[in-house]
C-alpha cells in the first residue's frame, strides 16, 4: 500500500499534473478574493473573515477534485498495468485507499498556503489579531471532509472507464448532484421542516454547517460514510474487471 502511495505521489509531481492543480486552485481563489471586484472579494464584503473562501472553495474543488482522480484507474486500464496490479501482494482494499489517500494529499497540499489568509485578516481588521481562529480552523476540517468525500466519488468514476474524459464529467456529475441537487430542491419547497431535511441530505448543507464552526459528529459520520460507500463501489468494480 506503502508502495503504490509513494508511486502515486511521484507521478502527481514528475508531471506538470499537481503543480498546475495547486497552481490553478490558488491563482482563482487569490482572483476571487482579493483581486475581482464583488461579492467575493474580501475588501468589498468589509469584514476580516474567511466566509467568502468557504463559499468558494468548494465549488473550485468540484473541478479540481475529478482532475486530480481522473486517470488513477483509467490510465491503469488503458496502459494495461492494471492487470499487474491484481496480481501483486497488494488486495483491492489496500491499493484504492493508497491512490485515496494519495489524491487527498494532494488536494491538502493545494489547501495549506491558503492558511496565509488567516494571517493577512488578522493583520488586515480594524483589531489586529481580530479573528475567529476556531471558526477558520473549524471550516477548514470541513473542506478537509468534503475533500475526501468528492475523491471517493471521483476514484469511483475513475474505475469505470478507461477514458479520462469521461471519468472526469462523470465524477463532476456526481459530486454537483451530491453536493447541490437537495440544495436546489429545497429552494422549490415551502414546507419548512421539509426544504431543511433535503437541505441535510446533500453535502453542500452539511459542509455549511461545519464552516459555520459547527463540528457535530453526525455531519462527520455522513462524510465519513458517502467516502466509504465509494470506496467500497470502486472496490467492487475493480472486482468485477478482474473476472
Amino acid at each position: 500500500m506503502w508502495a503504490i502511495y509513494k508511486r502515486e505521489i511521484t507521478s502527481f509531481f514528475a508531471s506538470p499534473t499537481a503543480y498546475l492543480i495547486i497552481g490553478i486552485f490558488l491563482v482563482i481563489n487569490g482572483l476571487f478574493l482579493w483581486v475581482f471586484q464583488g461579492s467575493f472579494n474580501i475588501f468589498d464584503y468589509g469584514f476580516a473573515d474567511l466566509s467568502n473562501f468557504f463559499l468558494l472553495a468548494p465549488w473550485i474543488l468540484l473541478l479540481l477534485i475529478p482532475a486530480i482522480c481522473m486517470k488513477s484507474f483509467s490510465e491503469e486500464m488503458r496502459s494495461g498495468t492494471l492487470e499487474l496490479l491484481y496480481i501483486s501482494p497488494t488486495s483491492l482494499w489496500q491499493m484504492v485507499l493508497a491512490k485515496y489517500f494519495a489524491a487527498i494529499t494532494l488536494a491538502a497540499i493545494a489547501l495549506l498556503p491558503t492558511l496565509l489568509y488567516i494571517y493577512s485578516l488578522s493583520e488586515l481588521g480594524t483589531t489586529v489579531g481580530n479573528i475567529d481562529i476556531g471558526l477558520a480552523l473549524g471550516s477548514y476540517i470541513g473542506l478537509l471532509f468534503l475533500i475526501t468525500t468528492y475523491t471517493g466519488i471521483s476514484l469511483f468514476t475513475s474505475s469505470i472507464t478507461d477514458n479520462q474524459i469521461v471519468a472526469f464529467i462523470s465524477g463532476l456529475i456526481i459530486c454537483f448532484t451530491l453536493f447541490y441537487f437537495s440544495e436546489g430542491l429545497a429552494t422549490l419547497v415551502k414546507n419548512g421542516d421539509l426544504a431543511f431535511f433535503l437541505q441535510n441530505l446533500g453535502l453542500k448543507g452539511r459542509f455549511g454547517t461545519m464552516a459555520r464552526g459547527i463540528l457535530d459528529t453526525r455531519d462527520v459520520v455522513y462524510f465519513l460514510s458517502l467516502s466509504f460507500l465509494f470506496l467500497y463501489l470502486t472496490v467492487s468494480q475493480l472486482k468485477y474487471r478482474s473476472r
